[in-house]
């Protein structure tokens, strides 16, 4: 099992699909409580990334999938995410990479944008606004003790938040640690991003109906070299449909 140790000691798992194509690798990061697998794989980006002779690379962030799980909030955020993945790309001698994130993942993605000069192009999705007003992903849509419900709880029926309650039932869908979870919810990145200063080709798709993802022209408006695509979709269902790969795909596979 192809995995790293952070530099706090966490350990990382990662994936990777070996292409001969001229362009720089592809790295994808998925979103909160989901995993390289279920963001990814499932809904079949890694296959038509590859059947165009993409390397593609994903990585389980901290706290999800196949990675390490520890309970401690300190040891958890955008931040260290990102800093997980310039690791990786530091061991596999990557010198350019073209990277897409999803919800969490995006907010990865763009800090990793604003600190290591490797990217080349960025995909970002299931972020709007709030990336700009409170520098991450929107927690207006879920209180943080209705985060704290979802989570904690014994009894998922007791769950009265119902977006909290969609969120508890993903996390039991995937095994996911509740507990390490909880960890990264109490980190999630809420302070300004130099936004200005991503000058790369940057791509942001946002679901019509994505509540996590609304007013997404402020956010695209903010990066200076961004084009916002719109599709169909809300934010668990967006990467499924067929708009988000063929938009991700022609962008980034663009030279």
């Amino acid at each position: 099992m192809p995995t790293f140790q952070a530099a706090d000691g966490v350990e990382i798992y990662w994936e990777q699909w070996d292409s001969d194509s001229d362009l720089p690798p592809v790295l994808l990061h998925h979103g909160f409580i989901a995993n390289g697998l279920a963001n990814w794989v499932l809904p079949g980006i890694v296959d038509a990334l590859t059947a165009t002779g993409r390397r593609v690379i994903t990585i389980d962030a901290r706290g999800h999938g196949r990675s390490g799980k520890p309970h401690d909030p300190s040891l958890y955020g955008e931040t260290r995410m990102a800093q997980d993945v310039s690791t990786l790309l530091d061991r596999l001698g990557i010198e350019q990479v073209d990277v897409a994130g999803y919800s969490m993942g995006a907010v990865v993605a763009l800090v990793l944008a604003t600190r290591d000069p490797r990217l080349r192009r960025l995909v970002i999705g299931g972020v709007g606004s709030a990336v700009v007003e409170l520098g991450g992903v929107d927690t207006r849509v879920i209180p943080a003790e209705a985060f704290r419900e979802a989570f904690h709880t014994e009894d998922p029926a007791t769950i009265t938040h119902p977006a909290a309650a969609g969120f508890r039932a993903f996390v039991d869908a995937v095994g996911g640690d509740r507990a390490a979870l909880a960890a990264q919810a109490a980190a999630l990145h809420a302070t300004p991003l130099p936004l200005d200063t991503v000058a790369i080709p940057t791509l942001l798709i946002a679901g019509r109906d994505d509540v996590l993802a609304t007013r997404p022209e402020l956010l695209a408006k903010a990066i200076p070299n961004a084009r916002l695509a719109v599709i169909d979709g809300d934010h668990l269902g967006a990467v499924r449909v067929p708009a988000f790969t063929e938009e991700l795909v022609s962008f980034l596979n663009t030279h």
